[in-house]
């Protein structure tokens, strides 16, 4: 079988690929840190692409962004001071912003060039949040900055690339980090990271473990899960709590209502029916998740393929 013309092959694992064909390649180039491509394609829209990996696309970011930033922000009483790892493109941001009750955000990108570039080539994902009084943009290691840090946030909220082997962030998934960053949370404060693909396949490559090591630091730990079209699967995120709350109910009719006072009205995809579904994980991920007996520490890292 032929491709004609050219095409981006992700490897999603040692026997899978998924492929798309390239209408026009808008920067391709190295940095001090990872290769970055950014890219149109007619299915996705424009995508920024890392080491090989499809970060985030114009398409759907939405779906991503407001499924990870959303429900810490929401779960939070009162969020006004917050913690951005990672997220180079701008949209965790945008969304941290639209909260009106939010008064700082400190992001860290380690990666200058590629902020840069995404302002250039994504104006549209961080839509003028970069600009906002509001934000302390700083370019080195999370990890170094929070261990040296004595600032307390009241949300913490981990947009990282994943760990890869030869990567940057693979040690920002460690049971050592998690203990970091949760002595940078305020007593009720919470914590949210990406978790990597959470599909019936690859759940356990990353989701799992990572589930299983915030639960030895965290008081209480809520994975979740929604379909982002653009990484082909259902992918994860954990929700960890520093303090319990104590309750697993659910409140249509108060987190709607929080929705609609707190954030400015700007979300296309969370919602109380969203939030529902994101949190009923089927029991096959249940169990596997339960029977997670992986930590990981700093010697003992997990890597995505």
């Amino acid at each position: 079988m032929t491709f004609p013309g050219k095409w981006l092959f992700e490897l999603i694992s040692h026997d899978m690929t998924l492929g798309y064909k390239i209408k026009k390649v808008l920067y391709s180039g190295k940095t001090q840190y990872q290769s970055v491509d950014i890219i149109e394609t007619d299915t996705l829209g424009t995508s920024l692409v890392l080491d090989g990996k499809t970060q985030s696309t114009s398409v759907d970011e939405y779906i991503y962004h407001e499924s990870l930033v959303h429900p810490a922000m929401i779960a939070h009483s009162n969020p006004r001071k917050v913690f951005v790892g990672g997220g180079g493109e701008g949209a965790t941001l945008r969304e941290v912003l639209n909260h009106r009750s939010v008064e700082r955000v400190v992001m860290l990108d380690l990666d200058r060039e590629v902020v840069d570039l995404c302002r250039n080539y994504l104006s549209k994902h961080s839509d003028g949040s970069f600009d906002d009084k509001r934000l302390e943009l700083i370019h080195s290691d999370a990890r170094e900055y929070l261990l040296n840090s004595s600032e307390f946030f009241d949300v913490i909220i981990l947009d990282l690339v994943d760990p890869l082997e030869e990567g940057t962030a693979y040690t920002l998934y460690t049971q050592e980090f998690y203990a970091i960053a949760k002595n940078r949370l305020t007593d009720d404060g919470i914590l949210v990271t990406q978790s990597g693909p959470a599909g019936l396949l690859h759940y356990r490559e990353c989701f799992s473990p990572i589930y299983r090591t915030l639960m030895t630091i965290f008081s209480e730990v809520h994975p979740y899960n929604i379909h982002i079209p653009a990484f082909s699967t259902m992918w994860g995120f954990c929700l960890a709590f520093a303090k319990g709350r104590g309750t697993d109910d659910f409140d249509f009719e108060a987190l709607d209502r929080n929705i609609q006072e707190r954030i400015l009205p700007t979300l296309k995809a969370y919602d109380s029916v969203t939030h529902k579904h994101m949190f009923s994980l089927p029991l096959y991920l249940r169990n596997g998740l339960e029977e997670e007996t992986r930590i990981v520490k700093d010697d003992n890292p997990v890597f995505m393929i």
